[in-house]
């Protein structure tokens, strides 16, 4: 489980890359780069629930929304976190739970750290759905994001 989430982790890594470089040719980059900072928030609130280094309320699942010329620091910070986290642990590790209190309703909560990564990156592949059809929808050409791309070798 944990090479295959560190394959998920470096895939989800390499495939945002590449969508930071199609908004940064759009013309209006306003609800795209708001969306992309989403994926960063959301990563970093749930970092913040395994290391519980701040308090849990401190971090929205939407802002802050990253200037332009931030995201891709922002997310080579973010990731590079859980990759990381990731390298250093082992297999059984990653099974164990995280307790955390659920802002919305104020009810402690448990999932396996696995589940949350296995969240992460699907998360992510969500909101690179929604970003494609911005930068679709404005005539920029969508970059070819799809994991084939990633592992498909010639022989």
């Amino acid at each position: 489980m944990k090479d295959y989430l560190l394959d998920t982790f470096r895939y989800n890594d390499w495939a945002n890359q590449q969508l930071l470089e199609a908004i940064g040719t759009l013309p209006d980059k306003q609800e795209a780069i708001k969306l992309f900072s989403h994926l960063i928030t959301a990563q970093d609130k749930w970092f913040n629930r395994l290391v519980k280094e701040k308090n849990d309320n401190t971090f929205s699942w939407s802002a802050p929304v990253f200037p332009e010329q931030d995201l891709k620091a922002q997310w080579k910070q973010s990731v590079e976190k859980w990759i990381r986290f990731l390298e250093s642990h082992t297999g059984p590790e990653l099974e164990k739970d995280i307790i955390f209190t659920r802002t919305s309703d104020r009810k402690s909560m448990s999932v396996s750290i696995k589940d949350v990564m296995l969240q992460l990156n699907y998360h992510s592949i969500h909101h690179r759905a929604q970003l494609n059809s911005l930068i679709s929808k404005q005539g920029v050409k969508v970059p070819a994001t799809d994991y084939i791309f990633t592992v498909l070798k010639e022989v």
